[in-house]
């Protein structure tokens, strides 16, 4: 009896040995993956210094000059597996607008992992008097994502280099680039505010090194997020 079982004990600890190093394989990929992420230019890791932006735990606010509040606020998720500094270049511009923004840090880059963040917001920042959600990219869909079934908290969406995930009534701006191959443009049929951007590109929306898979950009960094920041400045001071 004891040579029948012996066999079947060593047959055990070999798959159990064997489950734990493809865990511990993918533990390290997994690590590795999350690490290997688009870094902040300089540009944007300097406009930390500014007496405007202020950070809070996860949160990186940006407050308008005294006099040029709209009332309105604009919550923010990064693209995924880019650092969320590299989105203050174009964020500034909405703070030089008068909006209180607000970028969120989530969890290993990747806004997926929490989806919910903007509920942090809220009364973290007192006195908007509206508020409007977006991301760019992974952060965008996200957005998208939360914005169902919290109609209640928002006047409007802000998507870039994505497109809605949800039906959902809430007024929607969605803002490309012409060069950016990687959104599925044909997700965008039926948004009712579409803003294609001629010569801008997926990555551009940000301050970070060029994309793996999109497409060479023909305008400016500066020029697109310019002419982004605009139309999403004439979205929320039109009341959505």
């Amino acid at each position: 009896m004891e040579r029948v079982q012996k066999p079947r004990r060593s047959a055990g600890r070999y798959i159990l040995i064997a489950l734990l190093a493809l865990i511990a394989f993918l533990a390290v990929a997994f690590f590795a993956y999350v690490n290997d992420y688009r870094h902040a230019d300089e540009t944007a890791v300097a406009l930390l210094d500014s007496p405007s932006i202020r950070q809070v735990d996860n949160l990186t606010i940006l407050t308008p000059d005294a006099g040029k509040e709209t009332g309105n606020g604009f919550i923010f998720y990064p693209g995924g597996k880019v650092e969320e500094t590299a989105y203050l270049p174009l964020l500034e511009r909405l703070r030089e607008g008068g909006v209180t923004v607000v970028l969120v840090k989530v969890p290993l880059r990747l806004a997926v992992f929490d989806v919910k963040a903007a509920d942090k917001v809220y009364d973290a920042v007192p006195g908007v008097s509206s508020w409007y959600l977006g991301g760019h990219s992974l952060g965008g869909a996200m957005a998208s994502s939360y914005v169902k079934g919290n109609e209640d908290k928002l006047s409007g969406l802000i998507l870039l280099g994505a497109y809605p995930v949800n039906d959902s009534p809430i007024p929607t701006l969605c803002i490309y680039g012409s060069e950016g191959i990687m959104l599925d443009k044909t997700k965008l049929e039926g948004v009712a505010n579409v803003l294609r951007l001629e010569g801008g590109n997926h990555a551009q929306f940000g301050n970070y090194d060029v994309q793996e898979g999109d497409g060479t950009a023909t305008m400016s960094r500066e020029e697109q997020q310019t002419i982004a920041a605009d139309a999403m400045l004439a979205f929320m001071n039109a009341g959505a």
